[in-house]
């Protein structure tokens, strides 16, 4: 984990402003209430603030909104960056998330249960 104060301070930004779709999942992941997965917000994995890790599975969650399709090349160079250092990336647009948000928890699920080998 590249971590710097400049990166720290940054991920302190995004967790203190998260959007409502990040709002929204975490309310869902934290603590554990996710399949017994423990979840970081915004933290500093491989050079890149993550919306959301879970280092035990080595799972990325990653809501865009708009800007990000702007910048998919710069988003599909960090998730090389994250798969070279063993994470696994599930992207996911905020609009979708919040019309429907099993969408996104069930990809979750479905990631666990193929790392824990069910």
């Amino acid at each position: 984990m590249f971590q710097t104060s400049p990166r720290t301070r940054q991920a302190r930004r995004l967790r203190a402003d998260m959007t409502g779709a990040e709002a929204k999942l975490w309310t869902q992941l934290r603590g554990r209430g996710f399949e017994g997965l423990k979840f970081r917000r915004q933290a500093p994995v491989a050079g890149a603030i993550l919306d959301f890790v879970c280092l035990e599975m080595r799972l990325a969650i990653e809501l865009d909104g708009g800007v990000h399709r702007l910048r998919e090349h710069r988003d599909s160079d960090r998730d090389a960056r994250l798969a070279a250092a063993g994470f696994t990336v599930l992207r996911f647009d905020n609009e979708a998330f919040l019309t429907n948000p099993a969408i996104v928890l069930e990809a979750i699920r479905r990631h666990a249960a193929a790392v824990r080998g069910r």
